[in-house]
């Protein structure tokens, strides 16, 4: 065989390998949605406002028509719990645990409750938002940054760091989420204290620092001008504000560090409709999926939304799970943040 043969006989082999490849994943979507049709159902866990998944949960259904999804939405660190006792009891209710206590996935997985499963779109995510063995991924991405009411605030005086909190024409006029009711406030303060120590806590608790229960609340706040500045803002809640015509604006520090976490994703090893989880999780890690998101994908492959920056562009803490997950520190920084703070009494809806 000469040269130009050999040449035509590998690309038509590599050819009939991607067609393979690819006739094989459709197979494994429609195999997987055959088994769904049958389960008829899926019930997702997923922690925060159920605006979070009501859209996707609807297009889902459209694209796999048979399988209803009822979504349980609230604060992560409630259906944790809810989730725990079901295992406890061995009377499994979620097929689906979308969540922010990444802790809980750390723990499961040594318990050996949770299923394998690499979704489609595996090898496209970040290796700092998936489990290196396959059992829980990050669907989506926030962070915690800055953000203000313009009305209120000239752009010349919005905080750059978290020492500019600490001024006083803010005094009395900061909201952020109870740091030790809320794990990823947690995360965020500790990361500022790392930097500035706890003096910064003391002088911020003096400039009249005010909390609410829910990262929603404090979007809410400061659109609604009750609050000036806050230091702990989700980002895609504060710009769905922005977006309904409210005066928030967001900024990312270019002095501190920007903490970042995934919402993460597992299914059960005795989920009541594991192959439903399974199709859902594959289809909502489509690129096409991921780049409707008003947030940032865990796929390095999906450019981020208007009105972020690149993920990566910035100055992060991305450590997340290794701090949650160490018990000890994290029992400490809560007792001590709730001396500070007192118990939760503002209360927000999680909606």
């Amino acid at each position: 065989m000469n040269r130009h043969l050999r040449n035509l006989a590998a690309i038509s082999l590599g050819a009939a390998v991607c067609a393979a490849a690819n006739l094989a994943h459709a197979q494994s979507m429609d195999a997987l949605y055959e088994k769904a049709k049958l389960e008829k159902e899926l019930i997702i866990y997923g922690g925060g406002p159920a605006s979070l998944y009501e859209g996707p949960a609807r297009a889902f259904e459209q694209k796999y028509p048979g399988i209803k999804v009822t979504i349980h939405a609230d604060f992560s660190n409630v259906l944790n719990e809810k989730i725990n006792q079901q295992i406890k009891s061995k009377k499994l209710d979620a097929d689906l645990a979308i969540l922010q206590t990444a802790q809980d996935y750390t723990r499961w997985k040594k318990e050996a409750v949770l299923a394998r499963f690499e979704p489609a779109g595996w090898k496209a995510i970040d290796k700092t938002f998936k489990d290196r063995d396959g059992y829980y991924v990050g669907v989506f991405v926030s962070a915690v940054s800055y953000a203000h009411n313009k009305d209120m605030v000239k752009p010349g005086d919005a905080p750059l760091s978290a020492k500019d909190f600490l001024k006083a024409e803010f005094k009395g006029k900061m909201i952020s989420c109870y740091p030790h009711d809320d794990d990823i406030t947690l995360f965020a303060f500790y990361t500022v204290l790392q930097r500035y120590g706890w003096d910064w806590m003391t002088k911020y608790m003096a400039n009249g620092a005010q909390f609410v229960q829910g990262h929603p609340g404090v979007s809410r706040s400061l659109a609604s001008g009750e609050n000036m500045v806050s230091i702990d803002s989700y980002p895609n809640f504060s710009l769905r504000e922005q977006r309904a015509g409210k005066p928030v604006e967001i900024s990312f520090s270019k002095i501190d560090k920007t903490p970042v976490w995934a919402q993460t994703a597992a299914t059960f090893r005795d989920s009541p409709h594991p192959n439903a989880a399974r199709l859902f999780l594959s289809w909502f890690l489509e690129k096409e999926q991921q780049s409707k998101l008003d947030t940032w994908s865990p796929r390095k492959d999906v450019p981020p939304p208007a009105g972020l920056p690149p993920l990566f562009s910035l100055k992060l803490a991305n450590d997340y799970p290794a701090f949650i997950s160490n018990t000890d520190l994290v029992a400490y920084l809560r007792k001590r943040f709730e001396a500070l703070t007192g118990p939760v009494q503002k209360k927000a809806d999680v909606k």
